[in-house]
């Protein structure tokens, strides 16, 4: 008999970090690369996801980034990442990138993205997840999102696109 796993808040599992852009990471504007900025986004919401399946991850899609500003060489990149949905295997984690002018301190959201990831057993298999429990209305409303974006995306799979 299966045990079912206890379930895990968003709070168990959000991952904080905070890097400092450095010359090596920017192009000739003195601009962080978006492949930085994108490596920043899988780490980050790879350890949230960890933290909440408590087994290995791979990443199984990016599903949207948006870049709104650029990071400049000497900012603080402050980076947040919080699940957002749990499914059998799976979970989606929305990550937040701010950066920050260390002198006056003030902030600017640069980027977003939401990435999910897939559970592996020691066998490297496709694992069941926890459970994510919601404790806020927005959590609430993130997961319920979460949940219709999935929906349609197996849709849009399940119809393919090619045609013999």
């Amino acid at each position: 008999m299966k045990r079912s796993r206890p379930g895990k808040t968003v709070a168990d599992s959000t991952v904080v970090t905070t890097a400092l852009a450095q010359p090596n990471d920017a192009n000739h504007l003195g601009n962080i690369f978006g492949g930085k900025v994108l490596a920043m986004i899988d780490l980050a919401g790879a350890m949230t996801a960890i933290r909440h399946c408590r087994q290995t991850v791979v990443t199984a899609s990016v599903e949207r980034v948006d870049f709104d500003h650029p990071i400049k060489i000497g900012y603080l990149v402050i980076i947040e990442a919080r699940l957002t949905a749990a499914f059998r295997t799976s979970v989606e984690v929305a990550v937040e990138i701010h950066s920050e002018n260390p002198i006056t301190g003030s902030r600017c959201r640069t980027c977003s993205a939401r990435v999910t990831y897939v559970c592996l057993d020691e066998a490297g298999r496709p694992a069941p997840v926890p459970p994510l429990v919601c404790e806020t209305p927005e959590e609430k409303t993130r997961e319920r999102d979460a949940h219709a974006r999935r929906a349609t995306w197996q849709q849009e799979r399940r119809r393919g696109d090619c045609e013999e």
